[in-house]
């Protein structure tokens, strides 16, 4: 997940302050170029690397599998395009200071405290893909599919060591870890490629048919797994960047872009991260499960493991392990930056390096569970959907506030420093939501729609009657 130049730009200037509580200039934006950069590293990342074979665990068909993953990430760009680019780029503000003048700074601490700990976690993910690639070296035992807690010595020191390392770099040196990070994406790629390529070769596949018949029709899913269909898929795949996307946050990218247009260039990234990274990743897995241990592990009712590490290096040698390692290094650098930007709001006379530092000790702390990148397809699913209702409280309020007699920028334009009715849409669309899916067993990616659709509606209704009543 690297960033590119516009978004260093970004970020560099919310931390000096300039442009963090005005409209982008005219002299300051950029062509659709720049994020087309952005998008086509961002989304080659280390999560790829475990995604991938994870659907295989699923036991998901050919066609729900590839179909699913081919409309799932259509839609992701189209609400891209059509919301967050749209938006963006009419407003121009950054989504903390657009949200502060909805919600009030209070309320915005509290979204920033939820965004700053799930961003620590989705880093401790990648912290957790590191450490298996590092490990192979030292014979370190990789950790299962099933695992949640340590389970040696050895892991426990190289995630440590590893975790600080990150936190380090990014507490002082993020200009450069950008700038590093834009050069490594296209080696990234090419080890995605070369490792579905070698992996069509290991499978002995010569034919599409041969390659559709990986998958089938279908299996029954592996213990401790659900098993996902065209639904589960397509869904998954659409709110995999829920929270960038309809959860608005990718507006403090689009403010940058000339027109809305550049919202297109999010498909770089979803299709070469999202469609060809987590096939040729799913392809790494298959041949892993052809081998005498995978074999024996399934034949005693047990899951092979997903490591990120021993997979890529099965295929491609040494170039797979230093693949897995910057492809996690790329991905938690940034996630761990944005998410002491984040706690900064919260804490914000604390300055940025040791804001960062305790962000990436949260994130060094979660990456020695392997529960957080064994089960990252729950995981992503759960980021996505806490977050991205309260990007319906934007959407709602520019396409429909008008019509519904709201005033739009309430906080602001009120003085009101928390906006209940933000706060009670969001908390219980998210709360019945989710209760909905632990009462029932249902998957989050279906709620994730329901309880965004279910927050934008309410915030209009609330904010009806309390606007009405601050008034009086």
């Amino acid at each position: 997940m690297s960033l590119a130049q516009v978004e260093e730009e970004v970020i560099e200037e919310k931390v000096s302050g300039e442009f963090e509580r005005e409209r982008i200039p005219e002299s300051k934006l950029k062509s659709w170029k720049s994020f087309l950069g952005m998008y086509a590293g961002e989304h080659a990342a280390g999560t790829e690397f475990v995604i991938g074979p994870l659907f295989l665990t699923t036991g998901v068909s050919a066609f729900d599998l590839i179909v699913g993953l081919l409309l799932g990430n259509l839609m992701a760009v189209l609400s891209w395009r059509f919301l967050t680019a749209e938006i963006g780029t009419k407003f121009r503000y950054t989504l903390y200071y657009h949200l502060e003048k909805i919600c009030g700074t209070r309320l915005v601490t509290v979204y920033n405290l939820a965004n700053g700990l799930l961003f620590c976690f989705l880093a401790g993910a990648m912290i957790t893909i590191s450490a298996t690639a590092v490990g192979i070296p030292f014979n370190m035992e990789m950790p299962r599919l099933t695992d949640t807690m340590p389970n040696s010595a050895t892991w426990v020191i190289i995630v440590l060591c590893i975790g600080a390392v990150i936190s380090v770099v990014a507490a002082r040196g993020y200009s450069m870890v950008a700038k590093a990070a834009n050069w490594m994406s296209p080696v990234i790629v090419l080890a995605f490629i070369a490792c579905g390529i070698v992996s069509l070769v290991n499978l002995e596949i010569s034919s599409f048919s041969e390659f559709w018949n990986i998958w089938g029709e279908g299996s029954e899913p592996f213990p401790g797994q659900i098993k996902y269909t065209f639904w589960h898929v397509f869904l998954w795949s659409w709110f995999a960047n829920a929270a960038m996307h309809i959860g608005m946050s990718d507006l403090s990218v689009f403010r940058f872009a000339k027109n809305p247009g550049a919202g297109w260039t999010t498909a770089a990234g979803i299709y070469i991260g999202h469609y060809i990274a987590w096939i040729a990743a799913a392809l790494l897995y298959a041949v892993y499960l052809q081998s005498p241990e995978a074999q024996v592990l399934l034949n005693n009712g047990a899951a092979p493991p997903v490591a990120p590490g021993p997979l890529a290096y099965n295929a491609i040698g040494v170039f797979g392990i230093l693949a897995v390692i910057l492809a996690g290094w790329t991905t938690a650098n940034p996630t761990i930056y944005r998410a002491g930007l984040a706690f900064q709001a919260v804490i914000s006379k604390t300055s940025t390096f040791w804001v960062t530092i305790i962000a990436g000790t949260v994130a060094t702390i979660a990456g020695l569970f392997p529960a957080f990148a064994m089960k990252l397809l729950d995981f992503v699913a759960l980021y996505g959907f806490i977050l991205a209702p309260i990007g319906a409280v934007i959407v709602f309020e520019y396409f429909f506030g008008k019509k519904a007699g709201i005033q739009s920028f309430y906080a602001e334009k009120s003085g009101i420093k928390f906006n209940q009715a933000v706060f009670w849409a969001w908390l219980i669309s998210a709360g019945v939501f989710y209760i909905i899916s632990i009462q029932f067993d249902i998957f989050l990616s279906f709620l994730t729609l329901p309880a965004w659709l279910s927050c934008g509606i309410l915030f209009l209704l609330i904010s009806k009657t309390y606007q009405k009543k601050f008034k009086r």
